[in-house]
């Protein structure tokens, strides 16, 4: 009788074991896979492939970043980076899904722009920002634009395909209920569309990242794009790797921000389906 008792009671403490690990796995990958990759980078730099200024230690980058966080210039950059980046990303954001619901709504509308915008979508940015740094000037304006163009058409796509993804019998049902356009676009094509929107959304934060730095690659006194690019002038490679880190830690941030924001507002379905 003790004997099964003692049996039962290490099956539930073994299978509450299994549980915990199970749900604490998850969360500890992310920190697992950095501590792996600090790992081989330290294994990479002692065996002494490259010199020190190609390859440097995570000590070094470390120092680096202390560096330039207690004299200023990483805030500095960082913040102009964001700043822009941030402007771009909310105004493409804006005339993308604008744009997009419209051409769902109209095929008319489509098919004058559709050309214009699958052309200009599919050529890289690196190769008209030189032209809207000419236009717009060195300044933060000609970066602002280039970050809402990265975002923009990507959005407009997502937001076709999300608008055009409601079935039509949902439409029907409303209009039988006398629904006003309103209520239709309000009650029916946004709930209905935002999961396919809010993943464009995640793709577009992290691409606005990219319109921003490709716009102070080319011309800028301030951002972790001309930091950058000083910093490969110099040979100063830990603090090229400082900046490249900010920038995955901006991309990851806005990331994880529309992921909240996508969690909080899909949560009706999950209660649906529940």
């Amino acid at each position: 009788m003790g004997t099964n008792v003692l049996q039962s009671s290490f099956k539930r403490d073994a299978t509450r074991s299994k549980s915990y690990l199970g749900s604490l796995l998850p969360k500890l990958a992310p920190f697992l896979g950095v501590v792996a990759l600090l790992l081989l980078w330290q294994a990479v730099v002692s065996l002494a492939l490259y010199p020190e200024f190609i390859i440097p230690s995570p000590r070094s980058v470390l120092e680096r970043f202390v560096e330039v966080l207690l004299d200023g210039r990483l805030w500095l950059h960082t913040s102009t980076t964001v700043r822009q980046m941030g402007i771009g990303f909310v105004i493409g954001a804006t005339l993308g899904i604008g744009l997009g619901y419209f051409i769902a709504k109209s095929l008319v509308l489509e098919e004058i722009l559709s050309p214009v915008i699958v052309a200009l979508q599919s050529t890289p940015i690196v190769a008209y920002a030189p032209m809207l740094v000419i236009w717009f000037g060195s300044g933060p304006t000609s970066k602002v634009i280039t970050s809402a163009l990265i975002v923009f058409f990507p959005l407009v796509l997502n937001t076709v395909v999300g608008v055009r993804s409601v079935p039509e019998p949902e439409r029907e049902l409303m209009r039988a209920f006398s629904a006003s356009a309103w209520q239709i676009f309000r009650l029916l094509e946004v709930p209905a569309s935002m999961p396919v929107m809010l993943g464009g959304l995640k793709v577009s934060a992290t691409l606005a990242v990219i319109g921003a730095v490709v716009g102070e690659f080319i011309s800028a006194n301030a951002g972790l794009g001309y930091l950058i690019n000083r910093a490969r002038y110099d040979y100063d490679t830990p603090l090229v790797l400082v900046s490249v880190v900010m920038l995955a830690v901006i991309a990851r941030t806005m990331y994880g921000a529309i992921s909240w924001l996508e969690r909080r507002a899909l949560r009706w379905r999950k209660q649906n389906t529940a």
